[in-house]
């Protein structure tokens, strides 16, 4: 995995704006109507051509597919995974149920009639296999086609997490929960796999991990962390062999454009994402519930070597976030881990569904400029100091802004944990 030795890299999380040519067929092809396929096929490779020029060209470092070959980041598998079947009916979206629905219900009323409402209700009928290497050589195929004459650091595809596949489709064939999950995993395992020895990077897309407390609003903090801590070792089941630097883990609180106040908090989840085997870890750290959240990761036991990529632009709000904004973002995460290890990125997708538009894709443009362009103005200031190497000891790299309240944040960790201890013993 490509570090930031010599300036600070950038990313995002995966999913990109379709052309609208393409956008049709995708949406035809997943409605189980017939196209084409020679010409989507083609349109499809070029596409991911174009898509992957333009990421280059607007100065993004690691780069995707968009995508693009994918009705959305989760439901793609429904035609690489033996086992599925269609019902009856359509699957509810689960922000409906949920806890901000239950706090805001004129708000989240809206949904009923939005893209990624309108999805196929699915149950597990038959042992899960994976039955998709056509499907995905298709996309390896063309995203290395797309790389020739293009000059990137590095090539990441995303996957989507054994958790997600869950929660997407009803279990009817196991005997248990476990028993679907870690047949699910090992069948996800044969893509992990495949995506690696093409060469690239896996990303595994997992945003149920966090927004599991939101839309069971019964549950409790501990009820759910419980429950990340079993599909977090199924995960680390399905990498098992993959190594670490090959591995970037993306978890958010999906396309929610909303108050957002149940999110889960990071502090009640981070010990249990952390005990990923991932080599980078991928999160929502732009938009305001939880920009703030950058203390937690500061007083964080993060695994030696772990790169973060932090979100410093956001798919929750259509404002193009400042350079400048970003950049001190970036600094924030260069104090805690070094600047070798953080690589700026994206909180989410900007259309993880096909046909999603809750950012236009001059706006999603737009963002990725100030990306990169933040990304310079933290290199500059990061890399200032004449004489300091890129691997020298990190608390030498961080900005003074920027270290001073990352050392506070670690030492009032400190505190409460001594505090915590002190009165134990008394009891």
């Amino acid at each position: 995995m490509k570090r930031s030795t010599d300036r600070i890299l950038t990313t995002h999380a995966g999913s990109l704006p379709r052309p609208r040519d393409l956008l049709d067929m995708v949406r035809t092809r997943a409605r189980g109507e017939r196209v084409d396929e020679e010409a989507y096929q083609a349109r499809l490779r070029l596409a991911v051509g174009e898509i992957v020029r333009r990421q280059a060209d607007l100065g993004i470092d690691v780069v995707d597919d968009g995508e693009f070959g994918k009705p959305s980041f989760v439901t793609y598998v429904r035609e690489r995974l033996g086992g599925l079947t269609r019902q009856e009916g359509e699957r509810q979206n689960p922000w409906i149920r949920s806890r901000e629905a239950l706090s805001f219900p004129e708000f989240y009323a809206r949904l009923a009639g939005t893209v990624n409402s309108r999805q196929a209700l699915m149950a597990c009928t038959a042992p899960i296999t994976y039955r998709g290497q056509k499907e995905l050589a298709t996309d390896l195929d063309n995203l290395k086609a797309a790389l020739k004459g293009v000059d990137v650091a590095e090539v990441f595809v995303p996957s989507i997490s054994p958790s997600n596949v869950e929660e997407w489709n009803r279990n009817d064939h196991y005997k248990s929960p476990e028993d679907y999950l870690y047949a699910i995993a090992e069948a996800m395992r044969t893509e992990y796999k495949a995506i690696v020895a093409a060469g690239f990077l896996v990303q595994i897309d997992d945003p149920v991990l966090v927004s599991h407390y939101m839309v069971n609003p019964t549950a409790t903090i501990e009820q759910c962390r419980k429950w990340a801590q079993m599909h977090v070792e199924a995960l680390n089941h399905a990498l098992k062999g993959i190594p670490r630097e090959k591995i970037r883990y993306h978890t958010c609180y999906g396309i929610n454009m909303g108050p957002r106040v149940h999110d889960m908090e990071v502090k009640d989840i981070i010990d249990v994402v952390l005990r990923i085997n991932a080599g980078a870890f991928s999160f929502e750290a732009a938009n305001p519930r939880h920009e703030h959240e950058w203390t937690v990761w500061a007083a964080a036991k993060i695994p030696d070597g772990a790169v973060l990529i932090p979100g410093v632009i956001s798919h929750s709000t259509v404002l193009v976030e400042h350079p400048e904004l970003i950049a001190q973002r970036i600094a924030r995460y260069a104090a805690i881990v070094g600047r070798d290890n953080v690589i700026a990125g994206s909180d989410c997708g900007f259309a993880t569904f096909a046909g999603s538009d809750e950012v236009h894709e001059s706006i999603v443009w737009a963002k990725f400029s100030a990306l990169a362009e933040g990304a310079r103005i933290a290199s500059r200031e990061l890399w200032a100091k004449r004489g300091t190497k890129p691997d020298a000891p990190k608390a030498a790299q961080a900005p003074k802004a920027a270290k001073a309240p990352a050392k506070a944040a670690k030492s009032k960790a400190k505190s409460k944990a001594k505090a915590r201890a002190a009165k134990a013993k008394r009891r």
